[in-house]
């Protein structure tokens, strides 16, 4: 196939065209994004062709809460360089994330981006992070495309080191197949690089930026195809040694020795895969000079694919295995076990059993038995025929009534009133919120809705993010300060780690945990409802039902939580 000078390929350029929604799949989950995006280098390490001058076309000034065509909610600034910015957004209609790309529409670059992304959106190979929009309004052209929170950036693989053999070869296997099929459509990268390949949380391997970067920063090829094998040679060449095949750093890894030269992955590093370090030095540019044992360059992604193929299959790694703790025999031992098997043909003794006991000490023993015994059924009875009689006297007065504390009298619990609850909102410490379009959920009277928290990975308080280092929870207005006496909650999972605190009865918009001075009950983990039953009311308009750590959800290592109803009686 002949080979496109530019990234993208012929699409019609009307701006009068209705946006283009990509048919493939949109996997997407809430969350807060551990990947961020961002396709900026500190060097241009690739060396994939010039680029255009972005003009005179200024970025668009736009805030964190803007929203695109009422739909598009704008959250986090990610990029902003050569006239365009990349954000973090949030698709309100399908409640998902998502990134956007965003630039003038006088912008020089304008029109091949939407080209790229239109016809990146055709492809519809779920390898590749899909476009899902292209859109150009009011003055404006955006493009919509996937946000992956469960998936990791190479670049943050491998800041802790190099990957293990069965992970390059999985890597350098579905990125090289994904390119082919890319090209097979006239479809080049020419910004493949460590920011550009994503691992997500299943193991599988997907590329963003397809066509679009390139035309985001007006790069073109006159070979897009041995640019592409290039790159991703030069990714399986940092998977393998942590370095960079080229003389400058970039993407955080260190390059190579100056003046040495392209030298193979094997000998940067002791115990590369010996497979995959040839393969690597078949990818990347050398000018035509390969070590002798090498075979020949590859120039396409389909001939590396075929050299992949061609190599033996990587298996993954064994689990580890740990051994079972040694037997440890006890030193009493009845009859024969434990002791070694008698050999053949040996006799073994017969031990006689030990005799009853006959003697005058025996006899006094059995008696002295026996006497403990009786007295201690005659107690026993004693004890629980004075219990039933006390029981009988007493009247149904003896209830008990628990407290916050645990603690507990003969008073009789009050009558309690439902209170009217006139508003909640998040408990956001940090100033930012996560799901606050849930928060009636909460108090809506119907436990089958809740207001939920976005899935978590790793740590279960709220991901260890700085914003969550307090938690979260929800605030709850009771509209005007009330006497409260009870307040009962149904969580949306049992497991969290939750208190329930109340403001003083003069607060006004409490936010912070030091506005809530009054504990109403420990923090500790709950279940799926707590009920909280004070022997003393509490005066306050504010409750803080605050969560610092969330259950796990599918997995170890998910986390997610929230509170299905709340209801406060007085």
């Amino acid at each position: 196939m002949a080979e496109r000078s530019t990234a993208a390929v012929d699409v019609a350029d009307t701006s009068g065209d209705q946006p283009l929604t990509a048919k493939a799949d949109q996997s997407t989950a809430d969350g807060v994004a551990k990947n961020r995006e961002r396709d900026t280098e500190d060097v241009e390490a690739q060396g994939s062709g010039g680029t255009e001058s972005p003009g005179k076309a200024s970025p668009p000034e736009l805030h964190s809460g803007h929203k695109l065509a009422r739909r598009y909610r704008l959250e986090e600034c990610v990029t902003r360089l050569d006239g365009f910015s990349s954000w973090r957004a949030v698709d309100e209609k399908l409640r998902r994330a998502v990134g956007v790309h965003i630039l003038p529409a006088d912008h020089a670059r304008a029109r091949s981006v939407l080209a790229a992304a239109r016809s990146s959106a055709l492809l519809g190979d779920p390898r590749f992070v899909q476009v899902l929009d292209a859109v150009e309004e009011n003055d404006l052209v955006y493009v919509v495309h996937e946000w992956l929170p469960d998936a990791t950036e190479l670049t943050t693989l491998l800041a802790s080191g190099p990957l293990e053999p069965y992970d390059c070869y999985q890597m350098v296997s579905q990125v090289a197949s994904a390119m082919a099929a890319a090209h097979r459509e006239g479809l080049a990268h020419l910004r493949l690089n460590p920011n550009a390949v994503l691992r997500t949380s299943s193991g599988q391997w997907r590329i963003r930026g397809l066509a679009v970067n390139a035309a985001l920063r007006g790069a073109s090829s006159d070979t897009p195809q041995r640019a592409d094998t290039e790159a991703i040679g030069a990714l399986l060449y940092a998977a393998l040694t942590q370095r960079w095949p080229y003389e400058s750093d970039a993407y955080g890894l260190a390059g190579l020795p100056k003046d040495v030269g392209l030298i193979a992955p094997d000998q940067v590093r002791a115990g590369v895969h010996r497979g995959l370090s040839e393969l690597s030095m078949r990818a990347l540019a050398n000018d035509g000079a390969t070590a002798s044992r090498h075979e020949s360059a590859c120039t396409t992604p389909e001939e590396l694919v075929k050299a992949i193929g061609e190599m033996p299959r990587i298996r993954p790694p064994e689990p580890a295995f740990t051994a079972p703790p040694e037997y440890q025999r006890t030193t009493y031992q009845q009859g024969t076990y434990g002791r070694p098997a008698p050999h053949p043909g040996v006799t073994q003794p017969v031990v006689p059993p030990p005799p009853p006991l006959q003697s005058r000490t025996g006899r006094a023993l059995k008696w002295a038995v026996s006497a403990l015994l009786i007295a201690a059924l005659g107690l026993g009875s004693w004890q629980l025929a004075d219990a039933l009689m006390d029981r009988g006297g007493s009247s149904d007065d003896n209830q008990s009534q628990t407290t916050d504390d645990g603690d507990k009298n003969t008073a009789t619990p009050k009558a309690t009133n439902p209170l009217a609850i006139r508003g909640a909102k998040e408990f956001t410490p940090s100033g930012s919120g996560i799901q606050e379009d849930e928060v009636p959920l909460a108090i809506d009277g119907d436990t089958s809705t809740a207001w939920v928290t976005p899935q978590y990975r790793g740590y279960a308080n709220f991901g260890n993010l700085a914003p969550r280092k307090e938690g979260s929870g929800l605030i709850i207005d009771l509209g005007s300060a009330k006497d409260v006496a009870k307040v009962d909650i149904v969580m949306y999972r049992s497991g969290q780690t939750a208190e329930v605190l109340a403001a003083g009865a003069s607060a006004e918009a409490p936010s912070s945990l030091s506005d809530f001075p009054q504990r109403l009950s420990k923090l500790s983990t709950v279940g799926s409802e707590v009920k909280i039953t004070l022997s003393k009311p509490v005066r306050t308009r504010y409750l803080l039902i605050h969560i610092t750590a969330l259950p796990t959800d599918g997995s170890a290592d998910r986390f997610r939580g929230g509170i299905s109803e709340v209801r406060v009686r007085g």
